[in-house]
């Protein structure tokens, strides 16, 4: 089974909205920290969010107040609810199981999924 496979991808009008799943393996789900990246067209991975186990999250600013991640522990499934999609918000969207430090999340990847591709059109 992949560690991570990501769903939920599409295209979309600048305002719609978009639900991301990451179905996790039995092991890699078992992180502590499990999050979001996104990668633009000829940009370098941007961070977008992570959640622990202890139901800390952390979003980056572009996305705050637009996105939320969240889990569901019986369907080993992580979620990228993404709302007010703006085009600047067009990239691939990956999930990641994340190394904590110290007791903290950290957005340094374990392992990443293939991800999905989101397009906003204006």
């Amino acid at each position: 089974q992949a560690p991570l496979v990501e769903s939920g991808g599409g295209s979309v009008q600048a305002g719609g909205s978009l639900r991301l799943s990451c179905r996790a393996s039995v092991n890699t789900y078992s992180s502590y920290c499990l999050g979001w990246f996104r990668q633009r067209p000829g940009e370098e991975r941007e961070d977008i969010a992570f959640l622990d186990g202890d139901g800390y999250y952390n979003y980056a600013d572009s996305v705050k107040g637009r996105f939320t991640i969240s889990k569901d522990d019986a369907k080993r499934t992580l979620y990228l609810q993404m709302n007010s999609l703006q085009p600047q918000d067009t990239g691939v969207y990956s999930c990641a199981s994340l190394k904590a430090i110290g007791g903290s999340c950290t957005y340094q990847p374990i392992n990443v999924g293939q991800g999905t591709q989101v397009t906003v059109s204006s």
